[in-house]
This record gives C-alpha cells, sequence and structure tokens, in this order.
C-alpha cells in the first residue's frame, strides 16, 4: 500500500515522514515496552541516565524543573505531580513526587513510561530512585506517594546545546498492566503494594544531601 501515491519532490518526502511519525507514535502508545525501547533507542522527548549515588559536584548555577503527568487512555487511576516545579542548583540531588489513586473496585498494576524535554537535557538527567523503575500495584481505593530522585549533571553546563537549557520538564505516562494469578492473589494479600524500598531510599538519599 502506497500512502500519497500521487505526491512527488518535497511534498512526498514530507508526507512520508509524517507517515512515518504518526505510525511509530501509534504504536509507541499502544505497548509500554515499544514505548520505553523507542524512547531509549530513537531519544524521543529525552532520555535519562541512572546514578547509583549522588553528584559530588554541585554549582552555584541553578535550573528549573518541571514535572507533568498523564495517563493512557484505558488506565483508570488518577495521577498527578504533587509539586508543579521546582528550582535546584545544577548537581544537587533533588526529590520529588507524584500522587497516583486508584478508584476502582479492584487491584490495579501499572508502569510508568517517561520522557524529558527539551531532549537534549535527557543525557544529563540522573535518576537515583524513581518509582518507575518497577511496575506499581494500588488496592481499590488506594492512594500512594511516589518518589523520584535526580540531579541534572554539572556536564550540562560544558555542553554544546545543553548549555543553553534553563527549564528541564520531566513527564510520565502511567500505563495499565495484566497481573498474572498469583500476583493478584499476592497483591489481595498486601495492605499496601507501593514500593517502599524504593520509597525509603529516596528519602534517605534526601535526608543525608541535607
Amino acid at each position: 500500500m502506497k500512502i500519497f501515491p500521487n505526491l512527488q519532490g518535497p511534498n512526498r518526502t514530507l508526507a512520508q515522514t509524517v507517515s512515518v511519525v504518526v505510525v511509530m507514535g501509534a504504536l509507541a502508545w499502544a505497548s509500554v515496552p515499544f514505548y520505553d525501547w523507542f524512547c531509549r533507542v530513537t531519544g524521543f522527548g529525552g532520555i535519562t541516565n541512572v546514578a547509583e549515588y549522588e553528584s559530588d559536584v554541585i554549582l552555584d548555577q541553578t535550573i528549573k524543573i518541571r514535572f507533568d503527568a498523564s495517563l493512557d487512555r484505558d488506565m483508570p487511576w488518577t495521577f498527578k505531580p504533587a509539586q508543579r516545579e521546582m528550582t535546584l542548583r545544577i548537581g544537587e540531588t533533588g526529590l520529588a513526587f507524584y500522587e497516583a489513586h486508584n478508584p476502582t473496585d479492584r487491584v490495579v498494576a501499572g508502569s510508568a513510561a517517561y520522557n524529558v524535554t527539551p531532549y537534549e537535557a535527557g543525557g544529563f538527567f540522573d535518576k537515583i530512585a524513581c518509582f518507575c523503575f518497577e511496575e506499581q500495584i494500588l488496592q481499590p481505593g488506594e492512594t500512594v506517594m511516589m518518589p523520584v530522585s535526580f540531579f541534572v549533571d554539572p556536564a550540562i553546563v560544558d555542553d554544546r546545546e545543553g548549555q543553553y537549557v534553563h527549564t528541564i520538564t520531566l513527564g510520565y505516562t502511567f500505563y495499565e498492566i495484566d497481573l498474572s494469578e498469583d500476583e493478584l492473589q499476592a497483591a489481595l494479600n498486601l495492605p499496601s503494594t507501593l514500593t517502599r524500598s524504593t520509597l525509603t531510599s529516596a528519602t534517605e538519599i534526601a535526608i543525608d544531601s541535607n
């Protein structure tokens, strides 16, 4: 099947480019693993790094971090950032929270895909701990505060494009994922299935950095 068969030259090239973007977008939104892989491989919306430790260099220069949240159309949760933005020194460890609520009468599991804009800042955005590293399972009616601990690599100020970035937006999209029978039974036996190790780790990092 040919798309836009009668177009030629620059118009044809533009049409083909638009078609590729549309198809890739549709596939990305249709599958969480594919979306995550797509972002990591292509750099769509920026990719982030994972750091084991906080930065040992903190600059006097500051940068603004904004937080965004969205849901797949079939995801029944409500999901929002607890804070809309914060200002940090470059290299300083930040701790932010996202609030998720399951308003249904059933256990719902979710997986978060993420992106960073502008895309050139993604390589300098380092996560130390994040709820997005693991699936999250919410009981019926449960509300949880999910942490993400991060810093902006000081190397951004020496990057040809990164040095002009003054605001970074970190966004997450939650998708519902299916649970096996064993996972569902295990979830039903727990009072709360928030990844508490992630919460503890992120909180301890924030306290130690202060």
